[in-house]
């Protein structure tokens, strides 16, 4: 291995891969480094079932992919990433057979709430006609906005808590459909700022859709890395990193990792403080996830719920806001909140001619070892009768597993830490830059900064920004 670089970064989720392309893009010489044999931590894709059924491990549909100012602004389609876009973004199905659904069209998404229609464009067709000017600071470290008025007006909606924000909406489907979107951030609805997700879930969708990486989102990830190394980069997989001292010397070293990581990495380098705030930071619930490949396409009772990319299992808020609540104190719900994807239906490579995979989860509490496999299932039959028929094979993951996985995920919580109203500012630590740790030269690159968790790079490209600046580049 070559002995010196301006700059290593530790990890190849799709952070670290955005952190090392922002920093060879400028001229440095940057080593990737990986601990497992193939890069992209959360964006892999495998066989976990049957030969021919390609499952995605971790992420599986990329709302904020297109929406990043970063990743989207990047040639990926250049070296081999096609994105997929289903007719229906989101679905949200209901007992009585009906479903709510979110799609690119503001308008008609609208007309699909009734009596909520006008609300829900009053309230998105602004933030859809604005999103570009508040991306930046939306999706970036607290700091003074570019567009301080449209800012004010999202910041103001995104701080309430989800269960305030829904008072908004007055039939079952807009209430319903608002708290599958609020639901992503892994914590309890009635949180201050877990409104954030839910909105930027929403505008995502309006603005470029909820995309499905062609082959599985490990094709996200070797795009990255194939652009990477036309610029000039090193990658180094195979290396699993427990100690500064196995790295090659570094103006900087940049580590993808949660604060537990970076303290058993680098703790012995911080300062006191420092370390404090890092041994106090906290992780979120967790989920359990299962894989199934199936003899034919999920018979949803709601006809749009077949169109669907993600479908919402949750039936009304009230119910999805129990289930949340149940998960963060530390108990199982009958009819948790399920996150299911159908990738297959839109991307024929997924699985043999005729056959299909699906996806999903549900939020459990932190570090929980409880089997959800029936539970989960019984919730997809729920509101698609005969599913449990079609399965031919599934593959499960426990929080254990998720951790085992992906180290990053503690406990099973996939955003790197929660992401409720004292730590949206403050991850991992109260500092004048979340991504410069207290000793010279190490920063970190994770989900656990600014914005947190999601496939969109920005928490990558905000540390390589710190980093050059720190190193004297001008902008």
């Amino acid at each position: 291995m070559q002995t010196e670089y301006d700059a290593i970064v530790v990890g190849s989720g799709p952070n670290g891969l955005a952190a090392a392309i922002k920093l060879q893009s400028e001229g440095l010489e940057v080593l990737l480094v990986e601990g497992k044999d193939t890069v992209g931590g959360g964006m892999r894709t495998m066989e976990l079932t049957l030969p021919g059924f390609l499952h995605d491990v971790c992420s599986a549909v990329h709302p904020i992919a297109i929406a990043s100012p970063y990743l989207s602004g990047l040639p990926l389609h250049e070296h081999g990433l096609e994105y997929i876009l289903p007719e229906v973004d989101c679905a949200h199905p209901f007992d009585d057979g009906s479903a709510a659904h979110l799609e690119r069209s503001v308008e008609r998404t609208a007309r699909s709430l009734g009596a909520d229609k006008e609300v829900y464009l009053d309230l998105y067709g602004p933030f859809k006609k604005n999103w570009k000017k508040i991306a930046p600071d939306v999706l970036g470290p607290l700091s003074i906005p570019s567009h301080p008025a449209e800012m004010l007006k999202f910041g103001l909606k995104a701080l309430q808590p989800a269960t305030r924000f829904a008072n908004r909406f007055t039939t079952e489907k807009g209430r319903g459909l608002w708290a599958g979107m609020a639901a992503h951030s892994l914590q309890p609805l009635t949180n201050w700022a877990t409104s954030a997700i839910g909105l930027v879930l929403c505008v995502s969708g309006h603005t470029g859709g909820w995309p499905i990486a062609k082959g599985g989102s490990q094709s996200i990830a070797t795009a990255l890395a194939s652009y990477f190394s036309s610029l000039g980069g090193t990658i180094r997989t195979g290396l699993h990193v427990e100690s500064l001292e196995q790295l090659p010397s570094a103006r900087a070293v940049l580590l993808d990792v949660t604060p537990r990581q970076l303290l058993e990495i680098a703790g012995h380098k911080f300062s006191s403080v420092y370390k404090w705030q890092l041994r106090r930071y906290r992780y979120g619930m967790g989920v359990f996830k299962i894989d199934w490949s199936l003899d034919g396409p999920i018979p949803f009772t709601a006809e749009v719920c077949r169109k669907a990319g993600t479908v919402h299992l949750g039936n009304t808020m009230e119910e999805i806001v129990y289930s949340e609540k149940e998960a963060e104190k530390g108990r199982l719900a009958d009819k948790p909140f399920v996150l299911l994807a159908q990738q297959s239906l839109f991307d024929t490579t997924r699985a043999p001619k005729g056959k299909h995979t699906a996806w999903a989860y549900c939020h459990v509490p932190h570090g929980s070892a409880e089997d959800r496999t029936a539970i989960i299932e019984e919730q997809v039959e729920r509101f698609a009768p005969g599913f449990k028929d079609l399965i031919l094979a599934r593959n499960t993951m426990n929080t254990g597993a998720m951790q085992a996985y992906n180290p990053n995920y503690i406990g099973g919580d996939i955003n790197g830490g929660i992401i409720d109203i004292r730590q949206l500012f403050t991850r991992p630590a109260l500092r004048k830059s979340p991504y410069r740790t207290s000793a010279k030269g190490l920063y970190l690159c994770s989900s656990s900064t600014p914005p947190g968790g999601g496939v969109h790079g920005m928490c990558g490209y905000h540390a390589a920004m710190r980093v050059l600046k720190d190193m004297g580049f001008q902008r």
